[in-house]
């Protein structure tokens, strides 16, 4: 195994599902990328994702983390937006 990429799996939930039409994708990121990053990637792929960015919460492993937390080979990712209703 290389040390110059990590591999993750990031589930997809709301308006981040129906922007992908897959309930998960694999992404290969530099070691240590911050989370906040892959939120980064996605808006940059689905601009019509960038009203989510400040509302977004993120998940590691069944985690709630910062946006500056370190990944690691392996992890779950889950970006979790905004739920309407209540």
């Amino acid at each position: 195994m290389s040390d110059s990429s990590i591999t993750i799996t990031l589930k997809l939930f709301a308006a981040y599902q129906d922007a992908y039409g897959v309930p998960e994708l694999q992404l290969t990121l530099p070691p240590s990328t911050p989370v906040g990053e892959v939120l980064d990637r996605l808006v940059a792929e689905h601009p019509q994702l960038a009203q989510w960015r400040n509302l977004t919460r993120f998940g590691v492993n069944l985690d709630f983390v910062e946006p500056t937390a370190a990944l690691q080979d392996g992890d779950e990712v889950v970006l979790i937006p905004p739920v309407s209703g209540g």
